[in-house]
């Protein structure tokens, strides 16, 4: 089963974005209302907050029966998804404005349009629906929607549930090695022998133009300053999600279905760049890898194609023509391999995607086995 979110924009008029900014308001204020009595009485079953609660959500917030339900679930939730990441019970306050629509009871799709529940009843809401329509052809589930507003734009981000059929290994027509990098965001080495790069000179350099505009902001220390990081922080992160979606998209575009990409776990990136360069070491641990091979697992399952994840012990020290491995058949600092048993040569990058290559045939030959 995969689930992904779907974010959709809609089209509002003048009043019912009136409408939807009072709702979410209302919406956010009573979250917060609740939030301090569940941070007082640290209940956290729903039935116990409707009983004690229900009346005043709907009477001190204007809130449909529905809304304040669903006020109840956001709060509970936040609370437990704080208490699931390890933090110390503390209160939880709900900044932005916000709204979680229940499918088929809050939003709903009737007539191509989004129906949308409101302080002032259901709304009808056109949406764009480009590149949006494989998830309304009835195969997919929806779930609870939160209503976004950003940029002076409306958005629902709706999870969207569909069942795949794992793609079997002796389906597997092509395997696809991946390494993941700086200077390369990906380097491929395929089954026909090709490799492909795909550049992050231009992502390094915008990156570190991030950097250098944070270091400025930091040193300020005003009200100004510190809401400018925040924002920078926020464009910053879009970028990375942008170019890893990009370059995943690009990815199972290229290939066929059938085929299984490999990967290096990079779980423990962060522990295992602690050498880089103090200069380097902003760009290569804070690159976000998992959200990579997130993304590229989602796609690859809905284009029929598989993502298998590999240890990268000695990935970038192995020779991929005669076995040898040696630290010192790599040079980190140009870049290059070269064999000290049988002087193979070859970028460094690309050699670690071939040994990815071949880790992805010996898995197969392990699975199929049954070792």
């Amino acid at each position: 089963m995969t689930t992904i979110t779907a974010k959709i924009q809609i089209y509002v008029s003048s009043d019912q974005s009136k409408n939807l900014i009072a709702t979410t308001n209302a919406y956010r204020n009573a979250c917060n209302w609740l939030s301090k009595h569940v941070f007082q009485t640290k209940i956290l079953k729903q039935a116990k907050l409707n009983d004690l609660y229900y009346k005043q959500l709907r009477g001190q917030f204007g809130l449909k029966s529905q809304m304040a339900q669903s006020v109840m679930k956001t709060v509970i939730a936040r609370y437990k998804s704080a208490k699931s990441n390890g933090h110390e019970w503390s209160l939880i306050e709900f900044k932005l404005p916000e709204y979680d629509l229940v499918w088929n009871r809050d939003y709903s799709l009737t007539e191509n349009k989004f129906s949308v529940n409101t302080l002032d009843g259901r709304i009808k809401l056109n949406y764009e629906r480009k590149a949006m329509k494989k998830y309304f052809n009835g195969t997919w589930k929806f779930g609870t929607a939160k209503l976004v507003h950003k940029f002076q734009k409306w958005f629902l981000h709706i999870p969207v549930t569909k069942d795949f059929s794992e793609l079997d290994y002796a389906d597997i027509n092509n395997i696809v090695g991946i390494d993941l990098g700086i200077n390369f965001l990906a380097t491929t080495y395929d089954s026909q022998g090709k490799t492909t790069f795909y550049n992050g000179k231009i992502v390094k350099h915008k990156r570190g133009k991030f950097k250098v505009t944070r270091k400025q902001l930091q040193k300020k220390q005003t009200p100004s300053a510190r809401k400018k990081l925040k924002q920078l922080g926020s464009r910053e992160n879009r970028y990375v999600t942008d170019v890893n979606h990009q370059v995943t998209k690009a990815l199972v575009d290229k290939y066929p279905r059938g085929t299984m990409f490999v990967l290096e776990d990079l779980t423990g990136v962060r522990s295992a760049t602690e050498k880089v360069q103090v200069k380097n070491r902003y760009v290569s641990v804070s690159w976000a890898f998992y959200q990579f091979r997130q993304m590229l697992e989602y796609k690859a399952q809905l284009n029929g194609q598989k993502v298998i994840v590999v240890d990268p012990k000695y990935s970038s020290q192995t020779c991929p023509k005669c076995g040898h491995v040696e630290k010192a058949n790599r040079n980190k600092k140009l870049h290059l391999f070269k064999c000290k048993n049988c002087q193979y040569e070859s970028n460094d990058d690309r050699v670690g995607a071939m040994n990815l290559h071949r880790k992805g045939i010996e898995h197969i030959g392990v699975v199929t086995a049954g070792v």
